[in-house]
């Protein structure tokens, strides 16, 4: 394996995450609490591999560009300028819904992550689009150290 091999494993964080958090949620709704923390550890620790791999990705690849004319770019950027700003945003809506859970504050817990649920959705699946479209839809993507 190299890092060149790491954008195909960030997106398979990202889609083992987006299943997690669906599956805690259907636990929860179905009052399975034990299934429910479980799935949520899954999903917290997916989302910190997931971030270690990035970070490692890019500091050694550095910047990939996009380099896809047409109606695809504006879309391309569209996606990932809300993702990145809703990426940055989740990390401390997931740790503060985490904190809630672990000191048991099950009120402002739901109240919580009833926002940070479909955030941290959306960036999780909006990761894996990303990689579609920069790694296996256009030609070649550009990478700039």
């Amino acid at each position: 394996m190299t890092v060149h091999d790491l954008p195909v494993i960030n997106a398979g964080l990202n889609t083992l995450c987006t299943v997690l958090l669906l599956s805690g949620f259907v636990c929860i709704r179905k009052r399975k609490v034990e299934a429910h923390r479980a799935c949520m550890a899954g999903a917290v620790l997916t989302s910190v591999l997931f971030l270690a791999s990035y970070l490692t990705y890019h500091a050694q690849v550095g910047t990939t560009r996009f380099t896809a004319q047409g109606w695809i770019r504006p879309l391309y950027f569209s996606i990932l300028t809300s993702h990145t700003i809703l990426a940055a945003a989740i990390v401390p809506l997931v740790a503060l819904t985490l904190r809630l859970a672990l000191r048991r504050e099950f009120p402002r817990h739901a109240r919580l992550a009833r926002w940070t649920l479909p955030l941290w959705l959306y960036v999780s699946v909006t990761g894996v689009v990303i990689y579609v479209l920069l790694y296996q839809v256009m030609p070649g993507p550009s990478v700039r150290p």
